[in-house]
This record gives C-alpha cells, structure tokens and sequence, in this order.
C-alpha cells in the first residue's frame, strides 16, 4: 500500500528510501547483487574479465596472421617479402585470399636459381680471363666478307630423292 499524505497519495520524487529490507524480502541476499551504498563487484570483474580476453584474443589474432611471415622468414628475402606485403594486403583490405596465398607462398620452397647463375657467371669470366690476349692480333685481320645471297631452300623431299624414291 502507498503512504497517504493529507492531500492523497505522495508522488514518487518525494518518497524516502529506507534501510530496513521488507519483512517478505529475503534476509540475504547473493553476493552479485550490489549494495545500494557500494560499487558493484561483479560489473568490475567482468570489466577486467573482458578487457583481457580482448587484448587475448587480438594477440591470438595477430599471431594467426603473422604466421605465413614467421614462416617464410627462413627463405629468401625476396620472397620473404612477397610474403610480408600479401600479408600487409589481407590486413588492410580484409580479402583472406591474400592471407591464403602468402601462407601458400611461404610453404613452398622456391629454388634458388640466383646462386648457380652466379657462379656459372664466375666461371665464364675466369675462362674468359684466362685466354690469351689476342686482341689486337683479331683487329688486323680482317674477317671474311658475308655472303649478301641467302642460302637456297632446300625442298622438303631431299632424303625422298636421296633414297631414289620419286616426289
């Protein structure tokens, strides 16, 4: 029932509350209901809670994504870079294909042609080297003229004819 002034029912703003609990209401009551005077534990555990599952989560995140680059790392720098940028691309662009590929990418190991070519390069150079010098022995001489007339075509039916066989 609602207190009775004089002129009828008190409005809402002018009602007092009280510290005593209802007769009717439980006499104890659980641990995550926040007193009316204090600040309410749970909120802050749960504040904290969910604070560091995010901060989890996102390094879980990162890692995840970071994988295809931790992996090529071992491989060469150039791919190691491709690596890198399509991760950079999944990232800012959120298309995963990118993130498949440089994980694709990082898993195969491209042969190193550069090294071989190199010291194929280096051996051409010492044999190179190693030639007498005939430079200028070449300059004198004069190389044989070219033949301005183009060699004759040779019919397709040369061995046919070779073998006696008619065309």
């Amino acid at each position: 029932m609602l207190p009775r002034s004089a002129k009828g029912l008190v409005p809402c703003w002018e009602r007092t509350l009280s510290e005593q609990i209802h007769p009717m209401g439980p006499h104890h009551l659980p641990f995550y209901l926040a007193p009316g005077s204090g600040t309410d534990v749970l909120m802050v555990v749960m504040g904290i809670f969910l604070v560091a599952a995010l901060v989890w989560v996102g390094t879980l995140y990162l890692r995840l994504h970071s994988l295809p680059e931790r992996m090529a790392h071992k491989s060469e720098k150039l791919q190691f870079e491709i690596v890198a940028i399509l991760g950079l691309l999944a990232l800012f662009t959120h298309i995963h294909l990118f993130w498949v590929a440089g994980l694709l990418l990082a898993m195969i190991d491209i042969p190193d042609f550069g090294t071989p070519l190199r010291s194929i390069a280096g051996s051409v150079e010492k044999i190179a080297d190693a030639e007498p010098d005939t430079g200028a022995e070449a300059e004198d001489e004069a190389p044989a003229p070219l033949s301005p007339r183009l060699p004759e075509k040779k019919s397709a039916n040369v061995a046919k004819e070779a073998r006696g066989g008619h065309v």
